[in-house]
């Protein structure tokens, strides 16, 4: 249980309290009052940062989120993180409602407001968070909201973030296996931090109250099953499943079995943190002619399979800030001079593997230079690329079977793409 929440604010940015719903009688407004002074007594202290606070015997826990703070004040020994995240789902729940929560949309809608706290949290205890189960029976319309007396179908059923009576003429599952590369390699050329999150995004269109099974080529399930697995088998960390997955079925067996949610939704996530070499792997030489002209080449080597090619590749090379007056030549693709980013970002829409292009580039500098000079802020390469059809661990959907009692057929589609995370390269 997460703990009981004495009471529910929404102040704004001066503390002033805006909306306040008491759920166990046990504290009082003015405790809003004493929370915001400790806020301001915190301020420029070095745990100014921290969500909880306590006071004369009583928690208070918020977070802030435009020009609004929401803040759960409990007497109770409460779950502070399980009440943070609650405060968090509120957030989402508002947004969901009026596009954007802040003060003004606050205002406008009170009744509202009042009506989703009453459904969200009884009696200090959190209830439904989800915005889709709170729509069916909270329905709003700008100032104006209906409420029905008839509870939401996803409240009655087991599976509360699927609705029943679900229909469509053409059941589609589309599932996206998205990979993130991050790389951050030293002047030395030197590999210092390597790693790939992945992702499996899905968006599913199904009638019903479908049961979907997922096969991957993860180690231990084919290990358990008597499979082969040499080079083809990979070893997922980190696995975060969506709420809809039968975790103790995972557990037991590793089959990913769950009742998806109806539309978009992360099915699950994972980390790799084996060595990943760099897929596109860039080079710069710098050279100083005089004190007023830079010339910089640039070789961008792309370390993947020639059957594979990486797509919308923006290479941002730092120059000096008081660079100016380019002169840019390169084999492929186009480079422009950004200076408010003090870099030139070289753009090449298809980059085939096992391919390498160069870039020339001019800068005239001041003829003038400071006598107090600052120390050149060297910033690194930064990369950013897709590549479809691509994994870099090797994860592989071996199946995806949807079942329904009604017995139709439905198209899964998978597609994998590969994408630059925090791709960084340090010059010498």
């Amino acid at each position: 249980m997460a703990g009981a929440a004495s009471a529910l604010f929404l102040l704004d940015i001066k503390g002033r309290v805006l909306v306040w719903r008491d759920y166990r009688g046990d504290v009082s407004a003015a405790q809003a009052e004493r929370f915001f002074s400790k806020l301001i007594e915190k301020e420029g202290d070095s745990q100014s940062n921290d969500p909880v606070a306590y006071d004369n015997g009583v928690t208070y826990m918020f977070v802030q989120h435009s020009n609004v703070y929401l803040m759960i004040a409990s007497r109770q020994n409460c779950n502070a993180a399980s009440l943070i995240t609650f405060l968090h789902r509120v957030v989402d729940v508002f947004k969901h409602y009026f596009e954007e929560l802040e003060e003004e949309s606050l205002r406008d809608n009170f009744v509202v407001v009042y009506e989703l706290l009453d459904e969200m949290m009884d009696f200090g205890y959190p209830q439904y968070t989800e915005a889709r189960i709170l729509c069916e029976f909270i329905k709003t319309d700008a100032y104006r909201m209906e409420v029905t007396q008839r509870p939401p179908m996803a409240v009655t059923n087991a599976v509360s973030w699927r609705s029943e009576g679900l229909q469509y003429k053409k059941n589609e599952v589309f599932l996206d296996v998205i990979e993130n590369v991050n790389i951050l390699v030293n002047s030395n050329g030197q590999i210092v931090r390597s790693d790939v999150v992945g992702a499996l995004n899905m968006r599913t269109y199904l009638t019903g109250m479908p049961e979907c099974k997922l096969g991957l080529n993860d180690r231990v399930l084919l290990e358990a099953q008597g499979r082969a697995t040499k080079g083809k088998a990979i070893d997922l960390e980190d696995i975060k499943f969506h709420q809809c997955v039968r975790l103790a079925r995972f557990e037991n067996d590793r089959t990913i079995s769950f009742i998806p949610p109806d539309g978009a939704f992360d099915l699950m996530t994972y980390r790799l943190s084996t060595q990943v070499k760099p897929l596109i792997w860039v080079e710069a030489q710098i050279e100083r002619h005089s004190k007023s002209r830079v010339e910089m080449l640039v070789k961008a080597r792309s370390q993947f399979k020639e059957r594979s090619t990486a797509t919308n590749v923006e290479i941002e090379l730092p120059v000096q800030a008081d660079a100016s007056n380019p002169t840019v030549r390169t084999n492929l693709g186009s480079a422009a001079y950004a200076p408010e980013k003090d870099a030139l970002v070289w753009k090449i829409k298809s980059f085939p593997g096992n391919k390498e292009y160069m870039l020339r580039a001019e800068f005239h500098l001041p003829s003038i230079t400071a006598e107090e000079a600052t120390p050149e802020r060297k910033a690194p390469i930064r990369v950013k690329f897709e590549i479809p059809y691509f994994t870099v661990s090797g994860i592989q959907v071996r199946y995806l079977k949807i079942i329904e009692k009604s017995g139709y057929q439905a198209l899964p589609w998978v597609r994998y793409i590969t994408m630059a995370g925090e791709y960084e390269l340090r010059l010498a």
